[in-house]
């Protein structure tokens, strides 16, 4: 006869009771069931587990063994059935994402402020990655979601959807003001020093491969690991640099940076969210999604 969870079940509550009669209470059984269940499971594991009186039962020392095992188990058990009814709430619980920086300062700020707002209870692990990070957290299982911009490689098992574009802009520091109102071509810019995203970023892809399209070579001389450090890094005067227009466009109202035009138009990029195809959601992370693609 195999031993199954039941076997381990009734144990847990008779020893939890130190009583077969309250035991059968508790499982909504009769008292003659119990006594079947545990003769057998003493039969199986070959070893006395109660000691039985008058006063009820107390553990042997293999029983006292067991129950130190089976315990653990059901508090595993238990804490498993709570952490499942908290995925379908909107109470309790965690929504893991993967951002891209420029996903985060350009659509997922303010949602996500809006979300924590509503659901307190929510607990939110946010990942700042590159856009090839941010895919990867979702592929193997650490993020729920990530919300990335393009370009990007997916594999067979995870789905793109489009939330919204954007455009980028050139800008300089005020000292180039002699060049705002004008437009330059990409050749124009051989003399300016550049700052660029590092080579791992799909910035620094996307603007390779423009260049490359018009007959250009994309050469940064100054390389930012983020937006965060490109904007001061121009601002100053360390070079010109590719910026999204709704992230410049306060510094530009400050006369902090000037746009510069270019002839060649850039082309837009989406900001899109990935998720793993027919993969569940527990509620508070299809809550965040339906607000993400409603904004």
């Amino acid at each position: 006869m195999e031993i199954t969870y039941d076997y381990y079940r009734v144990f847990y509550y008779v020893a939890r009771c130190r009583s077969f009669s309250k035991a059968a209470e508790v499982l909504l059984s009769n008292q003659p069931n119990i006594t079947r269940f545990m003769n057998n499971l003493e039969s199986q594991l070959g070893c006395k587990l109660f000691v039985r009186s008058n006063r009820g039962v107390t553990l042997t020392p293999e029983g006292e063994k067991l129950y130190r095992h089976v315990s653990a188990a059901f508090a595993h058990l238990h804490l498993a059935e709570q952490e499942l009814a908290n995925d379908q709430s909107l109470e309790k619980g965690m929504v893991s994402i993967g951002l891209s920086e420029i996903a985060l300062h350009l659509f997922v700020l303010p949602v996500l402020s809006r979300f924590h707002e509503e659901f307190p209870g929510i607990h939110l692990r946010i990942s700042n990655h590159t856009t090839p990070h941010a895919i990867q957290t979702v592929k193997n299982g650490m993020a729920d979601f990530a919300v990335v911009s393009t370009p990007l490689t997916l594999s067979k098992t995870l789905r793109s959807t489009s939330l919204r574009t954007f455009k980028d802009i050139l800008v300089g520091s005020p000292r180039l003001a002699g060049l705002a109102g004008k437009r330059v071509r990409l050749s124009d810019l051989d003399n300016l020093p550049l700052v660029g995203m590092a080579k791992d970023t799909t910035t620094y892809e996307f603007y390779s491969n423009f260049f490359y399209e018009h007959g250009a070579k994309l050469k940064p001389d100054v390389e930012a690991a983020s937006l965060g450090q490109m904007l001061p890094m121009i601002i100053s005067g360390l070079g010109i640099g590719f910026l999204p227009e709704d992230y410049a466009k306060e510094a530009i109202e400050q006369k902090k940076v000037v746009p510069i035009f270019l002839e060649e138009p850039i082309p837009e990029r989406e900001i899109c969210l990935i998720e793993v195809k027919d993969s569940p959601l527990t509620a508070a992370a299809k809550t965040l999604k339906k607000m993400l693609m409603d904004r």
